[in-house]
C-alpha cells in the first residue's frame, strides 16, 4: 500500500485505534494508522499501514481517535483541513466531547460528522454516526457506506445529544444499578448476573422496544406509571462510582474496582471474553430475524 491509495485513515494509534483501522482492513478497505511514533507501535494488524504524516493524497474519510481532550482534537483538525480543505469526511470518535463545538471551530463543517465505535472496535458491529448541525447529507451517506463495507451496523443520529444513543442508555441503566449497590438492595455480582443471564440475552434477540412490543404496551404503560417515579434520579454521579475514582479502585488499571482483579490473568480473560462476545455476535448474524417495520404513525 502507498500513501496516495488510503481509503480510512484513523488519527491515533491506541487499542481504539488499532481495532478501527483493522475492522476496515479486514474487510478489503485500505487503512492506515497516523501516529506521531510510529516505530513504538504495535499490535497493529499487518494489511494496515502506520504512518508519521498525512498522506499527499486526502483519504476518503478520517477518523480522529486521539485522547480525550478538547485542544489535541481541534490541533488535529486544523492540520487535517490545512492538508486537504475540506476535500475529505472528517470524523471524531470522541465518547464525552461535544461534537457540535468541535464542529463550529472547522472551516468546512459540512463534511464533519460523529463516528463512534464500541470496545473492541474491531468485534463489537454497532457504530453511532453522530450528525453535527452543518454535516451534509452525503458526508453522512459516504460515512454510512464505508461503514457498511466494514460489516458495521451504523445508528444514524439526527444531532449530536451529549452521550449519542448508547452510552445514554448505559449510563441510565449503570445510574439505578449503582444506587441499588448504594442502597445495599443487592450487590455487583448480582447486577451482573442479570444483564448476563437474562437482559443480555433478552434483549440481543428481541431488543428493547420490540421486547414491550411482543409483551404488550398496556402492561408496559402502568408498570412505566408505577415504577419511573420511584427511580433514583438525583441528576449527579452516583457516589459509589466516583468513591472508587477518588480511592484509585479503578478495575483492572489497579487490581481492584467492584471486584479484586490482582489474582487474575487479565489479558487471558479479556481475550476469552471478546472470544466469547464473537461467537454471540456470529450466532446471532446467522439466524438474525426480520425487523418488524416501524408503524406509520411513528415518530422515531
Amino acid at each position: 500500500m502507498t500513501n496516495d491509495t488510503i481509503t480510512v485513515l484513523v488519527g491515533g494509534s491506541g487499542v481504539m485505534g488499532r481495532g478501527i483501522a483493522a475492522s476496515f482492513a479486514r474487510a478489503g478497505v485500505s487503512a492506515a494508522i497516523l501516529s506521531r511514533n510510529p516505530d513504538a507501535v504495535d499490535g497493529i494488524d499487518p494489511d494496515v499501514a502506520v504512518l508519521d504524516r498525512l498522506p499527499e493524497q486526502p483519504p476518503e474519510l478520517i477518523i480522529e481517535s486521539i485522547p480525550e481532550l478538547l485542544d489535541l482534537k481541534l490541533a488535529f483538525n486544523a492540520r487535517v483541513e490545512a492538508a486537504y480543505d475540506g476535500a475529505c469526511i472528517l470524523a471524531s470518535n470522541t465518547s464525552s466531547l461535544p461534537l457540535q463545538d468541535l464542529a463550529d471551530q472547522l472551516r468546512h463543517p459540512r463534511s464533519y460528522c460523529g463516528i463512534h465505535y464500541f470496545q473492541p472496535a474491531d468485534v463489537m458491529p454497532v457504530v453511532e454516526v453522530a450528525r453535527v448541525g452543518q454535516s451534509d447529507d452525503r458526508t453522512i451517506e459516504r460515512a454510512v457506506e464505508l461503514l457498511g463495507r466494514a460489516g458495521k451496523y451504523p445508528i444514524v443520529l439526527a444531532e449530536p445529544i451529549q452521550g449519542l444513543l448508547i452510552n445514554r442508555l448505559q449510563h441510565a441503566i449503570l445510574n439505578e444499578a449503582y444506587h441499588l449497590i448504594e442502597r445495599g438492595i443487592c450487590t455487583a455480582a448480582d447486577i451482573d448476573v442479570a444483564g448476563k443471564l437474562l437482559l443480555g440475552p433478552r434483549m440481543s434477540v428481541t431488543g428493547l422496544i420490540e421486547q414491550k412490543d411482543l409483551s404488550g404496551l398496556d402492561t408496559h404503560a402502568l408498570a412505566q406509571q408505577e415504577l419511573v417515579p420511584d427511580l433514583h434520579h438525583e441528576g449527579k454521579a452516583s457516589q459509589v462510582i466516583v468513591g472508587k475514582y477518588t480511592s484509585n479502585r479503578l478495575g483492572t488499571k489497579t487490581g481492584t474496582g467492584f471486584y479484586d482483579w490482582r489474582r487474575m490473568d487479565v489479558d487471558g480473560y479479556r481475550a476469552n471474553t471478546s472470544g466469547l462476545m464473537t461467537e454471540v455476535l456470529e450466532l446471532l448474524d446467522s439466524s438474525r430475524p426480520t425487523v418488524p417495520p416501524l408503524a406509520e404513525d411513528e415518530d422515531a
